[in-house]
């Protein structure tokens, strides 16, 4: 038996999270929908110029693996993340809040100097999210952060497709995925965003090779990958990717496929208020679900739960009490 149900690799971010409208993002040239890299006077003069709109959730660490692991952690599960931090007060309070959620991280996480990476969450009233991102020394993230007895020692590693953007973690993703398939851990891939599926494809190309044990993808990102306009078509052209799928559809729940059958799980009722994290926490729901047992389309169902929970709130976390009761639906 492993020591983790799941290993995850990804950037470290510090999560500021405000409400704005669709004319902010125009008037400042923001693309609406997206997340966005940029640079660190970028996001100074975007925090600056939104500073009297209502901040709606305290500073956490973020990241997509990271909410992905913390949400796992937080149902139950044991978890792992290989990020890296600079030594400064962020990074500090980054690697705690980890600990604090029941992550465990990379002994070497924080060893450099440098600016700990930052996202500019923007929620519109539509629910969407909008992320400005300053990497920081997260784009810095090579082999050397890597915990090979770590990746050996979980059911899975679970990567996002944000880092694809950086070539020392490109390849720190190639690196991990030739260990986890020595050691027998699965690999799970999360496209993470559809610029990202549109920009970088080729690397996630790479990255997937002929195929995955289980990727994550929502409507958007899987039709784009695909290179169509029709889910069905998607569906079929995703088997090629991975052995097991699962695409979200929003307020049409999700599909999953499980080696064998399309399984549909509906949505649960829920008037949105912020989508940030609703991917994070679904992936991170079914892979508690996976490795404890569960089938496929009961995984699905909890993390549709899950994801409709977080979705009525504001932030990517639930509170502890909360995470409680979504498992008890799931036993």
């Amino acid at each position: 038996m492993k020591k983790y149900h799941v290993c995850g690799l990804g950037n470290a971010l510090v999560d500021t999270e405000i409400e704005v409208t669709e004319k902010n993002l125009n008037e400042l040239n923001i693309e609406k929908g997206l997340m966005t890299l940029v640079d660190e006077e970028r996001q100074h003069f975007l925090q600056a110029s939104l500073s009297d709109h209502l901040v709606m959730s305290k500073r956490a660490c973020g990241g997509s693996a990271a909410n992905t692991v913390i949400s796992l952690s937080q149902f139950g599960g044991k978890s792992f993340l290989s990020c890296k931090v600079a030594n400064d007060d962020n990074g500090q309070f980054y690697m705690q809040d980890l600990l604090d959620n029941g992550v465990d991280h990379n002994a070497h996480a924080q060893i450099s100097e440098g600016i700990t990476g930052k996202c500019l969450v923007m929620i519109t009233d539509d629910a969407d999210r909008t992320m400005n991102t300053f990497l920081g020394i997260s784009s810095e993230l090579s082999s050397a952060d890597i915990d090979a007895e770590a990746i050996s020692n979980s059911e899975y590693l679970y990567i996002e497709g944000y880092l694809v953007t950086g070539e020392s973690s490109l390849h720190a993703i190639h690196e991990a995925c030739d260990i986890a398939r020595q050691a027998g851990t699965k690999i799970a891939l999360s496209l993470s965003d559809p610029g990202i599926v549109e920009h970088f494809h080729d690397s996630l190309k790479s990255i997937v090779g002929n195929g995955v044990d289980l990727l994550f993808c929502n409507e958007q990102e899987a039709l784009s990958w695909c290179q169509t306009d029709d889910l069905d078509q998607a569906l079929e052209h995703l088997q090629d990717s991975a052995a097991q799928f699962a695409v979200t559809l929003g307020s049409n729940g999700s599909v999953v496929f499980d080696g064998n059958d399309y399984l549909r799980a509906a949505a649960q009722p829920v008037t949105a208020i912020d989508t940030n994290g609703a991917g994070d926490m679904f992936a991170g729901a079914y892979l508690y679900g996976l490795t404890h047992g569960y089938s496929c389309l009961s995984a699905a169902v909890f993390a549709n739960r899950a994801a409709s929970a977080v979705v009525g709130q504001y932030g990517p976390r639930l509170h502890s009490a909360e995470y409680d009761g979504l498992k008890e639906g799931l036993n």
